[in-house]
């Protein structure tokens, strides 16, 4: 009986997006690949033929993660369901949201797309109202991720109550000058709520 073969496109591209999870996107290479996965660099060109190969099989990797498995009926819910595996996956792998922009569609990619239109099936949407919501999600998922990234939990608690101190901002004292901030909702599930809500009012209006 023969062995499992140590390698594959899927399992090199996940050892990559490990890579660039711990190292940074930049560390990717066949060479550090195969470092990681202990073969040969030149065993990898069976699987991966170019740096641009592998980053689509790296995209192919990362879009299995946004699939889901099962969702719910309604539309709106199974739409929240994606959104919210999508931001998860991004914020597990935040150099993504620059450093794959460039990566064709992959068949995962695709699968991705076939469910967001089938969950949107059971509707009055016309193909171009589909499209448009997909893309407002779209939208808002990646900014949501993108500014999660970005976000730079060092403040300078001195210069800040030095600043509040001045009266220049009574609002930003109002809400912040007491020390904590009041607790926030889930912004992201606020947010989400709110799109949809302009989203299926607008579709309702047209359908008038």
């Amino acid at each position: 009986m023969s062995r499992p073969s140590l390698l594959s496109r899927d399992k090199i591209a996940r050892a990559a997006l490990a890579i660039a999870d711990a190292e940074g996107f930049d560390a990717v290479s066949m060479r550090r690949i195969a470092q990681e996965m202990g073969v040969g660099t030149m065993s990898l060109y069976h699987y991966v033929k170019t740096k641009a190969d592998l980053v689509a099989a790296m995209d192919d990797a990362f879009m299995s993660e946004v699939l889901a498995p099962s969702l719910p009926g309604n539309w709106r819910e199974a739409l929240t369901v994606i959104a919210m595996r999508t931001r998860d996956a991004f914020l597990r792998h935040p150099w993504a949201l620059s450093s794959m922009l460039s990566a064709p569609p992959g068949v995962n990619a695709m699968r991705h797309m076939e469910q967001c239109l089938q969950v949107l099936a059971g509707t009055t949407m016309t193909t171009g109202e589909k499209l448009t919501v997909l893309a407002a999600i779209d939208d808002f998922v990646f900014g949501y991720a993108l500014r999660e990234a970005a976000r730079n939990p060092k403040v300078d608690r001195n210069f800040v109550k030095g600043q509040l101190a001045t009266g220049a901002f009574p609002r930003l004292k109002e809400a912040f000058g007491k020390g904590r901030p009041p607790a926030m909702p889930d912004r992201f599930q606020m947010g989400l709520r709110a799109l949809l809500d302009v989203m299926e009012e607008s579709h309702r209006r047209d359908s008038d």
